[in-house]
């Protein structure tokens, strides 16, 4: 039976059609609505001298940062934002730079908190600021939240994008304490603009918000999170505008490169797994590399041998130097001069010339002069094409019928070369197969035929804080080049540790392939111009075994690079 309603008594349907997320109004600190405050902080900003008011603090060092405390006026606020951005999804993110969770962009979000936040961020805030810093900001809308937990990490970084102007970030975090990790840390820089050591760490803290603005020195890190049972939850973004001029970056100077050391075939005898100076055995080995372009080789130094390395690189005579800067690497170095003897062997065993002979018999790669020259074919094939053209010279003169058949053939060449082409393009063109980077190309360049095959190399130590880093200047200076990475103290080092070896596509999220460090395991990759590689950060999880304990623990590398 049809219900009755009294006239004009509203449609529940279009009452709840019309309900909708109402947005809630932020208000900020008072410290932010004080002309007086803002006159004062406006005049210390242009000056670089430190400022405070109530809640509100400037300081200049390392760069311009301003502090904001109880920067939203109303808790209940805060809190049910809180609770808004908890309620979101989350999604890992990871990579040379980073591990943390991360929402998606915020700037559509309908939540009632989300929404007044955001519009009083972009909004009131936004003018504010610019007056503070003179520069007209753009209400362009930057804003996401992110969640870091346990191991979670940001490693040193500057910010720097086009239309950055100035980084915030507003935390919403329980009680936190400087031991439970997850500090802003500000690094100093030095006079070619390069972080050097963190000078300053804010430790995040309950509706604090935290802002700096992007330069060539702001250079800074979000600290591993150590605490298991707390959540560091913040809201980030920046406001754009016209960036800061940047100077010339830094151009470092490659890890030096030389010929191999003579010595011959008795080192291999003396060091080498028996099983590896077999000749059959080579052959399956170059085969399998050729498929893939990487290759593990277990048990690669005789067992004796690795245990008196493996014993030695534990002694102290040994000086370990840090090497940086942060934004780039962190990890220790070991001064040759200072090596034991067996150790100093090992070293020279990499170097040598029989080394060089022994990669070339495993990878096909031109590393030693008496390697097959698989461009010879190559050229007798030149020297066929550059007959045939002549010929069909002579053709052109007697008849056109067959001047339409050599440009068929030419079609045909010009088809044969470009698909040579493709294949030595190899990952660039996305057609690696596998794990890898690029199959050792056979006919490169002629050029490489006459030139010397060198190598360079370190002896590494990583430990809690160790990574490497992706960075424009490597990228511009990739090289066709053969890796070689020894290691030696991994016994039980697990994967979730971090210190293992990721390859990358330039440009690209995918992940080619990656070795992990395991004892006496001799790992070979080759690559090409579009593949990078870093060591991903050596995390928490190093420093203690399963009854809680702590154990600092350390593994040692060789690390080489042979260029053909």
């Amino acid at each position: 039976m049809a219900s009755k309603r009294r006239e004009g008594e509203p449609n529940p349907t279009e009452k709840k059609k019309k309900k909708k997320n109402c947005e809630e109004t932020a208000e900020f600190s008072s410290c932010v609505g004080d002309e007086r405050v803002k006159s004062a902080v406006k005049e210390a900003w242009s000056r670089s001298t430190r400022c405070s008011q109530g809640d509100l603090e400037l300081d200049c060092h390392p760069f311009p940062h301003c502090i904001i405390k109880n920067f939203l006026s109303n808790e209940t606020f805060v809190e049910n934002l809180q609770r808004e951005l908890l309620g979101l999804n989350f999604h890992e993110k990871s990579n040379d730079l980073y591990k943390f969770k991360q929402s998606g962009d915020l700037k559509k979000r309908t939540e009632p908190h989300i929404a007044g936040l955001r519009a009083a961020l972009f909004g009131r805030f936004r003018s504010w600021l610019s007056e503070v810093l003179g520069v007209e900001l753009e209400p362009t809308v930057d804003i996401s939240c992110a969640r870091y937990e346990y191991t979670d990490v940001l490693l040193c970084h500057d910010d720097e994008l086009e239309g950055r102007r100035v980084a915030f970030i507003l935390y919403l975090v329980p009680p936190w304490l400087s031991s439970d990790g997850g500090t802003l840390d500000l690094y100093a820089t030095d006079s070619n603009f390069q972080p050097q050591s963190i000078v300053k760490s804010l430790v995040p803290s309950w509706n604090t918000l935290v802002l700096f603005e992007v330069s060539p020195v702001s250079f800074h890190q979000v600290s591993e999170v150590l605490s298991q049972d707390k959540c560091r939850l913040s809201l980030g973004g920046w406001f754009h505008g016209p960036s800061l001029e940047r100077p010339p970056r830094l151009i470092e100077p490659p890890i030096p490169r030389s010929p191999h050391l003579p010595r011959d075939e008795t080192l291999l005898l003396e060091w080498v797994n028996p099983m590896y100076l077999d000749i059959s055995y080579q052959e399956q080995i170059q085969e399998e590399f050729e498929d893939s372009s990487e290759i593990q080789l277990k048990d690669f130094l005789k067992e004796e041998k690795f245990r008196e390395v493996n014993e030695a690189l534990r002694l102290t005579q040994i000086q370990w130097t840090r090497r940086g800067p942060p934004n780039k690497r962190y990890y220790e170095v070991a001064s040759l001069e200072t090596l034991p003897q067996c150790v100093s062997a090992c070293w020279e065993l990499l170097c040598s010339e029989a080394f060089f002979l022994l990669l070339s018999n495993f990878t096909g790669l031109r590393l030693h002069y008496l390697c097959p020259a698989d461009d010879a074919d190559d050229a007798d094939d030149a020297d066929d094409a550059d007959d045939a053209d002549d010929a069909d010279d002579a053709d052109d003169a007697d008849d056109a019928d067959d001047a339409d058949d050599a440009d068929d053939a030419d079609d045909a060449d010009e088809k044969k070369e470009k698909e040579g082409n493709k294949e030595s393009e190899g990952v660039q063109d996305g057609e690696a197969t596998g794990s890898s980077t690029q199959s050792p190309p056979a006919n490169r360049s002629r050029a490489k035929e006459l030139s010397t095959p060198v190598c360079g190399g370190e002896l590494r130590q990583w430990s809690h804080g160790s990574y490497t880093l992706l960075n424009d200047a490597d990228a511009a200076r990739a090289e066709y080049a053969l890796d070689l990475v020894l290691p030696f103290g991994c016994a039980d080092w697990q994967s979730e540790f971090g210190g293992f070896t990721c390859y990358v596509a330039n440009e690209e999220d995918e992940e080619l392939l990656t070795v992990y460090p395991e004892d006496n395991s001799l790992a070979l990759v080759y690559r090409d111009k579009e593949t990078l590689k870093f060591v991903k950060h050596v995390n928490h999880k190093s420093t203690s075994d399963s009854a809680g304990t702590y154990t600092c623990r350390t593994f040692y590398d060789f690390s080489f690079v042979y260029y053909e």
